[in-house]
């Protein structure tokens, strides 16, 4: 029988594994499948070379076929904007390249962020992670151990943050040992994990995946990120639903992008689709100024103005908290609709 339980976990694994290796890393392929004219796409197929292209199936399924400003494929299709350096826009837009010590962050007193797997199902064009030294920050058993040890001197440390890249990128018997040695910590409450993998492969969340998250003894949050209501498609709902009645808490950080979600409309949407599928809308972030998405940018007054119009349009529960992070702060910086920028103070939330 455990023979039987252990072929059907990796069945499991490899079914999503085998969506994964089947995404689109070529856009003229993407432009193609969506029936996209890319007759004069040359220039911008170049930005490849800045950072790769991978689009999972199941993403490009959501997208609407023709139109070429769908906001989902703006998300992840190369641009020749990518090329332009305006002053303010750096690889480092957080602070992080030196800080970060073999894959632990710990910039935030109570809580540590831990860099579990480097790539990503989807490489989002606006990811402030874009330059990351990602294989300076791979973690070895010997190096976790040490992390462990860390973890267990520290006891304001109550919080892990699995992140990546995109953490559910692991095998999940990597990330239920990681979490049970975690939770052996006894000031160790909760487990946090940031992830796209399901928004764009729902496949993802998977019997696997659940066995060990759904049960474990530390308080559970899965953190989402969903930029526009079209990325809730019935499969994850269906797979989040699951979830939330094991009691794990459900949350969504989104980011601001020009083009993408910058109208109220599409924020209304957002909020009203997320809290219908039991997901908790968190924060809204401005764009991190990343070299290469400068194309993204919307400007703080032009942020304060749509947030203004989105709380009066849904109740305060609904509407997520609009922040800003900047390099070397100790947390994310509220953007205050009454303030000037300057006048702001960080909040210490990761």
């Amino acid at each position: 029988m455990a023979q039987i339980i252990q072929k059907n976990r990796l069945t499991v694994e490899q079914n999503w594994q085998k969506e994964l290796a089947m995404s689109f890393t070529d856009p003229i392929s993407l432009l193609q499948y969506l029936q996209i004219d890319s007759s004069d796409f040359a220039a911008d197929a170049e930005a490849r070379r800045l950072f790769p292209m991978r689009v999972p199936r199941h993403f490009a399924r959501l997208m609407e076929k023709g139109n070429r400003h769908d906001p989902l494929l703006l998300q992840v299709l190369p641009d020749r904007k990518e090329f332009l350096t305006p002053p303010g826009f750096v690889l480092d837009p957080l602070s992080e390249h030196d800080t970060a010590g073999r894959g632990l962050l710990h910039k935030y007193n109570s809580r540590v962020l831990m860099i579990v797997r480097g790539g990503c199902a989807v490489n989002c064009r606006y990811c402030f992670r874009r330059h990351f030294p990602y294989s300076d920050n791979s973690l070895s058993k010997q190096e976790f151990a040490a992390h462990i040890d860390y973890l267990a001197a520290n006891s304001q440390i109550n919080e892990v943050i699995f992140s990546g890249g995109d953490p559910l990128m692991a095998k999940d018997t990597h990330l239920a040992d990681m979490a049970r040695q975690i939770a052996d910590i006894s000031h160790i409450k909760r487990l946090r994990i940031h992830t796209r993998l399901p928004v764009v492969l729902p496949e993802r969340l998977d019997s696997a995946f659940f066995d060990w998250f759904a049960t474990s003894p530390l308080q559970r949050i899965l953190v989402l990120h969903v930029n526009h209501a079209n990325e809730l498609s019935t499969e994850l709902v269906n797979r989040l639903a699951t979830l939330k009645q094991a009691g794990v808490t459900l949350l969504n950080q989104a980011v601001l992008l020009r083009g993408v979600n910058d109208t109220a409309d599409a924020q209304e949407a957002l909020n009203e689709a997320l809290f219908d599928a039991g997901v908790m809308p968190y924060y809204l972030h401005t764009l991190d100024k990343v070299q290469g998405a400068a194309h993204f940018d919307m400007t703080l007054d032009e942020a304060r103005a749509l947030m203004a119009e989105v709380i009066k349009r849904q109740p305060g529960f609904m509407v997520p908290k609009l922040v800003t992070e900047i390099g070397g702060q100790p947390g994310k910086t509220p953007v205050d609709l009454r303030l000037h920028p300057l006048e702001q103070s960080p909040i210490n939330h990761a």
